[in-house]
């Protein structure tokens, strides 16, 4: 019997099979290009094999890009019949969540994982940001997520993949020290994986390393496929340290290129949130944004996101509606909100619509009921610091230096750059 790279044992004969199933998986865990096509040629090689259907349906949903993601989970059910316990399992994992069921596929990931802790794209699921824990909209996920890592690192030794996550476990929990060594091995053994160069960036950040965190991972980008999941958030790094750096000509550049709608290839999930969150720190660090890109951002979100639902995309979505002065799409998302963290997107809503009228004593009051959980929309600690420093811009606005001053001093353990939020 076949066995992947974590050595589980596959249903297939097909030798030809495995192979581009275990270069699809580690194309998936490292985000670059040609996931979709090596999942295909391993169904195309074993069409009876029931977990390659599986990666393919998880590959297409996670890409957002087009691409159908039912019929493939649909015929993996069929298959995993004649599969072992773990398959079915495992399929049945990806059937959840393709089904908009996240509650009770996340309570079958934690069951799996008990029996098969190295079942690597299960355990994919609740890693990073933009996983089922970092989505849950949940208070205190930024420790969760790290005691889901470090309950599983035993198990995966040094792995490649597995290091660098844990590492974005260990820095967005405040370990800045410990994710630095952790990522450090983990590009060791595998410089290539696009999750440990975005993780290392991430650890820049944190450190307030802007030179040396925009010189490692713009030129680490060179050489990244533009189809790779995370080139348009890698680029996203990019463009908002070029800002730092004052480089305005670069941040536009990048950002036209590789970040916003008609440029990047991405997640629609990533080009929304990136783009308006670029745009919204420019307009906090003095740059003069035009109209017209703030429409265009509404226009998108309006079109990909019509509906509320993901916290994360809904935060910015309203971001860009009050910008662009799209008050029905806003009082939409306002009206609206809903999830776990419905509340919170609610308030920041409501904050961003009195930002975009000009009420600043308004948008405080908003933003400020939002600081002790605001980790509940998801995303990372630097892409959450556009609320901070909206709620920091809007006490600048009013004159009260002071708070302002109080809120920069007591915010988590990181340089803020002088450019940041003009004024400061």
């Amino acid at each position: 019997m076949q066995s992947d790279r974590y050595g589980n044992p596959l249903s297939t004969s097909s030798a030809a099979a495995r192979d581009h199933y275990v270069e699809g998986v580690d194309r998936f865990l490292a985000a670059m290009p040609g996931v979709e096509q090596a999942f295909e040629a391993a169904v195309e090689a074993d069409e009876g094999f029931a977990l390659a259907h599986a990666a393919l349906a998880r590959s297409r949903q996670i890409a957002g890009v087009g691409g159908d993601a039912k019929t493939p989970i649909a015929r993996a059910q069929e298959l995993a019949a004649g599969a072992s316990a773990r398959e079915r399992d495992h399929v049945q994992v990806f059937d959840l969540m393709i089904g908009g069921q996240g509650p009770a596929a996340y309570k079958a990931v934690r069951a799996h994982l008990a029996e098969h802790p190295r079942d690597a794209l299960i355990t994919q699921t609740c890693v990073g940001v933009f996983g089922m824990i970092g989505f849950s909209g949940q208070p205190g996920r930024e420790s969760e997520q790290l005691a889901f890592t470090a309950a599983l690192a035993p198990h995966y030794g040094e792995d490649w993949w597995f290091l660098c996550q844990h590492a974005f476990s260990q820095v967005e929990a405040g370990q800045t020290g410990p994710a630095t060594a952790t990522i450090e091995r983990s590009l060791a053994l595998n410089p290539n994986n696009a999750n440990a160069a975005h993780i290392r960036a991430h650890v820049h950040y944190e450190a307030g390393e802007t030179e040396a965190g925009y010189r490692y991972i713009d030129g680490w980008r060179a050489d990244y496929g533009k189809r790779g999941q995370l080139h348009c958030h890698i680029s996203w790094h990019v463009a908002l340290w070029a800002l730092e750096r004052g480089d305005e000509a670069t941040m536009w550049q990048v950002l036209d290129a590789d970040v916003a709608e008609g440029g990047a290839w991405g997640p629609p999930l990533n080009i929304l949130t990136d783009t308006a969150a670029l745009l919204y720190r420019a307009e906090l660090a003095g740059v003069d944004v035009p109209a017209a890109r703030w429409q265009a951002v509404s226009a998108y979100a309006a079109r990909m996101f019509p509906n509320p639902g993901i916290a994360f995309a809904d935060t910015h979505a309203a971001l860009a509606h009050a910008m662009a002065g799209n008050t029905e799409a806003l009082g939409k998302i306002i009206a609206d909100a809903k999830g776990p963290a419905g509340d919170v997107v609610r308030l920041l809503a409501e904050g961003f619509a009195a930002i975009g009228a000009g009420n600043w004593a308004e948008a405080t009051g908003h933003l400020v009921k939002t600081m002790a959980d605001h980790q509940r929309i998801g995303g990372s600690r630097a892409q959450r610091d556009l609320i901070e420093y909206a709620l920091l811009g809007t006490l600048l606005k009013q004159g009260r230096v002071d708070e302002a001053g109080l809120l920069l001093a007591t915010r988590r353990p990181l340089k803020v750059g002088s450019a940041a939020v003009k004024g400061v």
